[in-house]
């Protein structure tokens, strides 16, 4: 069975910067990265990392966020830089592993203008 332990949300003003973080617990994931759904909107993907370190962004984080990953830690980072009102979501810890997905319970982060 495979838990997420989710940190760094928050609240932070336009501009701003947050730093989000998932410790798996268990085996190494070969996809670990991080989800987001703001109220209204589906659920969307903002970014991944693989094992080997390649990397998938949304469009509209790339340049501002960056994933990184600790595998002897079995953790994920999301750096999350230049935050706008339209960031504000409730982001999902998300890891994949042979034929299963994971979900983590989410962090709210709320970017004020």
């Amino acid at each position: 069975q495979v838990q997420f332990v989710e940190s760094g949300g928050g609240l932070v003003q336009s501009g701003g910067s947050l730093r989000l973080s998932c410790a798996a617990s268990g085996r190494l994931l070969y996809v670990m990265g991080w989800y987001r759904q703001a109220p209204g909107k589906q659920r969307e993907l903002v970014a991944t990392i693989t094992s080997g370190t390649s990397t998938n962004y949304l469009h509209s984080v790339k340049g501002r966020f960056t994933i990184s990953r600790d595998n002897a830690k079995n953790t994920v980072h999301l750096q999350m830089n230049s935050l706008k009102p339209e960031d504000t979501a409730v982001y999902y810890c998300y890891a994949n592993w042979g034929r299963n997905d994971y979900w983590g319970q989410g962090t709210q982060v709320t970017v004020s203008s």
